[in-house]
């Protein structure tokens, strides 16, 4: 069967203005179409490397299969974590009391949030997880795959490869993250968390 890219449940324009219908998507039919390829190539030819013995291609398709896997996973949570935006859009139930508790304050993590996303070097995520303990933490990961933190569960993310955002907020990388927290699906990160 093969890994699939996954269908959005909303249209390409329903998160106008804060996220633009080209930019949104390219990034859905374009860049995470190449994630699930890379990701369905990888799987394929380390297969075939390991039923041909040919173990000195086992780690690059197993760096392959990492990269891609993870830029496959993390835009599936990515596409889940968007709805139709509003200004005054935040969090609600059990999700809202334990950021509270862990930051402070709604607009304390949405600060902390907002400036490991923006000091992500280069390409990657900001991260909001869900520790083994129950405890919150908010993380950069560079690329798809580097600086995770064994068993955290991902609750929400926020794509910072320039390609999320570059047709419509080019190197206002700020002002995507700002936006981005307008479109968030708490009902989504709730239902995670």
């Amino acid at each position: 069967m093969g890994y699939k890219l996954p269908e959005l449940n909303y249209g390409y324009d329903a998160l106008e203005p804060y996220y633009d219908e080209g930019t949104l998507e390219l990034h859905h039919t374009k860049h995470h179409a190449g994630y699930v390829a890379g990701l369905n190539n990888a799987v394929a030819k380390l297969k075939e490397a390991r039923e041909n013995g040919d173990y000195s291609l086992v780690k690059h398709w197993e760096k392959e299969l990492a990269f891609h896997g993870a830029g496959h996973y993390l835009h599936s949570l990515f596409w889940e974590n968007l709805r139709v935006g509003s200004e005054d859009n935040k969090s609600t139930g059990a999700v809202f009391e334990a950021i509270e508790d862990t930051f402070g304050s709604f607009d304390k993590f949405k600060e902390e949030f907002s400036k490991v996303t923006l000091a992500v070097e280069g390409s990657g995520w900001g991260v909001l997880a869900r520790g083994p303990e129950g405890d919150l933490k908010i993380f950069s990961v560079e690329n798809h795959q580097k600086v995770f933190i064994p068993g955290y569960k991902i609750l929400l993310v926020c794509d910072v490869w320039e390609h999320a955002y570059y047709l419509k907020y080019q190197n206002r990388r700020a002002e995507w993250i700002e936006n981005f927290f307008k479109i968030v699906n708490w009902e989504e990160v709730e239902k995670r968390f």
